[in-house]
């Protein structure tokens, strides 16, 4: 055999055993990632599991779930008075309407009247995020006895009730800077600070802060140092 082949072919089979032993290298370090992630999964489990154990966390989560059940009763029983919508009303069921909950907010309204239908547009928009107050409107032409009792001069004019009393009013937009093109959050910011509506996060919000404070205990718990970011 020619010796310059022979230099070859042992040449190659060097090359082949080296490839071969990096191979086996490669698939021992491989195999023992595995083994070390299959064994940090299986501890994450394990304190985790020792977390949801935890009485105080038990209780947190029990104490959570039950107020979300309250607020959601709550919710039902605003619903069926008439709560979640803006709704219109007639003159003969306006007193039932308005001494049936705690908080209404009533829009007498002109129906060729364009700033009523501002109004409309806005408390409408409101009425969904607002379900602890009722809101409605009544057509103030076929409505004389109350435009006379409340002594309504301008439309749109939106009437505060809390207990059944008229409390406040909007008179035209001159509580909301005289202008058509308000914005709702500027309607909304003015009806909180009039006490008729509450300054509140979304219900799925709240759920999820809540869930986010839970995690990050449990992050906590798990990796003490993990909230130091």
């Amino acid at each position: 055999m020619d010796p310059d082949s022979v230099k070859s072919t042992l040449s190659n089979l060097a090359f082949g055993n080296v490839m071969a032993a990096a191979a086996r290298d490669y698939q021992k370090e491989v195999l023992a990632q595995e083994k070390v992630q299959a064994s940090t999964s299986v501890n994450h489990e394990v304190d985790l599991d020792e977390l949801m154990d935890d009485p105080e966390l038990e209780k947190l989560h029990a104490d959570r779930i039950a107020a979300l059940k309250k607020e959601a009763e709550k919710r039902e029983v605003f619903k069926r008075q008439g709560h979640g919508e803006y709704r219109e009303v007639t003159e003969g069921d306006f007193l039932a309407e308005v001494t049936g909950s705690e908080k209404v907010i009533c829009h007498f309204y002109h129906k060729e009247f364009y700033r009523c239908k501002i109004m409309d547009k806005h408390l409408r928009s409101l009425a969904p995020s607002h379900v602890d107050t009722k809101f409605i409107k009544l057509d103030a032409e076929n409505a004389p006895f109350f435009v006379a009792k409340l002594a309504i001069k301008t439309l749109p004019c939106v009437i505060l009730f809390r207990k059944g009393i008229a409390v406040d009013r909007l008179v035209g937009f001159q509580d909301l800077g005289g202008k058509d093109d308000y914005s709702t959050k500027m309607l909304e910011v003015l009806l909180i600070k009039k006490g008729i509506i509450s300054e509140k996060k979304g219900h799925n919000d709240e759920d999820d802060e809540y869930l986010e404070n839970q995690n990050r205990k449990i992050r906590s718990s798990v990796n003490p140092d993990s909230d130091s970011d």
